[in-house]
């Protein structure tokens, strides 16, 4: 055990980790990222927000009712002037009490915008938490695949070193048997060095994927599972219009609904010109034995408009239908945006297949390649340099294929994420 090297202890250190991790699919990571995620639960809070808002917009269409009451001291009670002399017409101290329902009876639709404009937020909110969502979910599979690839880094690399130590083993032998030079000694340990290093480091990023997945499924750091190496996305009809596929996005929905919001903000700010009618009971009580009636009873239906606030309302108005343009113009670039990510996947997806069938073949030609180059380099007819050249070939080619591998499969989430079906 002492004269085992260290990139060896680091992956016999993790192959025991592993071996007792229990397993965790896709499916299982994704509930779990949902279920810890703090942005997702801000976003629902939003939703619930929004819809305190709605009921808060509605209390136009009932009435408002006040009271007000206290106790008033003075220093002398108010009197009034005469020839024959002053007489008080109140008490010095008094109390007092007002009560009044207030409910406006037509406004020209102002209400009525202003509940469908909290409506169209409120829809907004839910739509968002569905972007959030699918945003997250990407993040999380993009990760899961992630580790993925990096474990076959790590085994790529592990088995390259392996094939350095083999191949320092035949240059020492044919070095002691004199039919090699110190110079293919020396390179083969310099390539085992290099093997190594590119080992620790292969280790330490997939270490570094676990670090960043634990933190978004809300694990502890050493957390460790065994996703599952047969994960694929599943997808259908990977040809599908673009045009077509965007229109269930979140993104345009809740696009949609600003427009809408906006077209009530419109409306609500046209009736800023228009007259308001309403009506009005009340009571209105003041403490005073100078006076037959103390408590005063009255009903009024009344219209009051505004007639100059200093262009207030033009300028709300004129506000509310430029933001409303610039949300329609939001929405054409939103869709030619989506558009665009969808058919960025779908392109992805096919030349990441491609990819996956070219350096497939690669793997098995770099394979017999070491295999050619190792017997020739024992049979004293190679070079030291072309056995290192074509166990670093081979390495980089089977780099290559996982890499595409699992290129596909975060392309194919990719374009579910487009579709809005992640």
């Amino acid at each position: 055990m002492k004269n085992t090297p260290l990139p060896m202890l680091f992956l016999l250190l993790a192959a025991t980790v592993t071996a007792y991790a229990a397993p965790l699919t896709l499916t299982d990571a994704l509930a779990k990222r949902a279920a810890g995620s703090r942005t997702l639960k801000m976003v629902a809070l939003d939703e619930q927000i929004a819809g305190d808002n709605v009921r808060a917009s509605r209390s136009t269409f009932f009435p408002r009712i006040d009271i007000q009451g206290g106790y008033t001291a003075q220093q002398a009670p108010q009197a009034i002037a005469m020839p024959q002399g002053s007489f008080e017409t109140q008490q010095a101290d008094y109390a007092f009490l007002a009560l009044s329902l207030n409910q406006t009876i037509y406004d020209f639709g102002r209400a009525a915008a202003r509940v469908s404009h909290a409506e169209a937020g409120r829809e907004a909110a839910r739509f968002s938490y569905k972007i959030e969502e699918q945003e997250l979910f990407l993040r999380t599979v993009t990760s899961y695949f992630r580790i993925l690839k990096e474990q076959k880094f790590l085994d790529a690399a592990d088995e390259e070193s392996k094939q350095m130590q083999d191949h320092l083993r035949v240059a020492r032998n044919l070095f002691e048997q004199g039919v090699a030079t110190r110079n293919d000694l020396l390179q083969a340990g310099v390539r085992l060095a290099s093997s190594s290093q590119r080992l620790l480091e292969s280790a330490n990023r997939l270490e570094n994927c676990w670090l960043d997945f634990n933190n978004q499924l809300g694990e502890s750091p050493d957390f460790r599972a065994e996703l599952q190496e047969g994960t694929t996305i599943d997808l259908a009809a990977l040809e599908r219009p673009a045009d077509e596929v965007v229109t269930t996005r979140a993104e345009l929905l809740l696009q949609q609904k600003s427009i809408d919001a906006a077209d009530s903000a419109v409306r609500e700010a046209r009736t800023g010109y228009y007259p308001e009618l309403y009506a009005r009971l009340g009571l209105d009580y003041v403490q005073n034995e100078k006076m037959k009636e103390q408590a005063i009873y009255s009903a009024t239906v009344g219209l009051k408009m505004n007639l100059f606030d200093g262009f207030a309302t033009t300028s709300r108005y004129r506000q509310a239908v430029k933001n409303r343009s610039r949300n329609e113009e939001r929405l054409l670039q939103l869709k030619s945006d989506l558009a665009l990510e969808y058919r960025i996947a779908v392109n992805d997806v096919k030349v990441a297949r491609q990819r996956i069938a070219v350096t497939e073949a690669a793997i098995r030609q770099g394979e017999e390649n070491l295999r050619i180059n190792r017997d020739r380099y024992a049979e004293k007819v190679g070079t030291a340099t072309d056995v290192i050249d074509a166990q670093t070939l081979l390495t980089q080619t089977r780099v290559d294929y996982y890499t595409a591998l699992y290129d596909y499969q975060v392309a194919l989430a990719r374009v579910k994420k487009a579709r809005g079906e992640l």
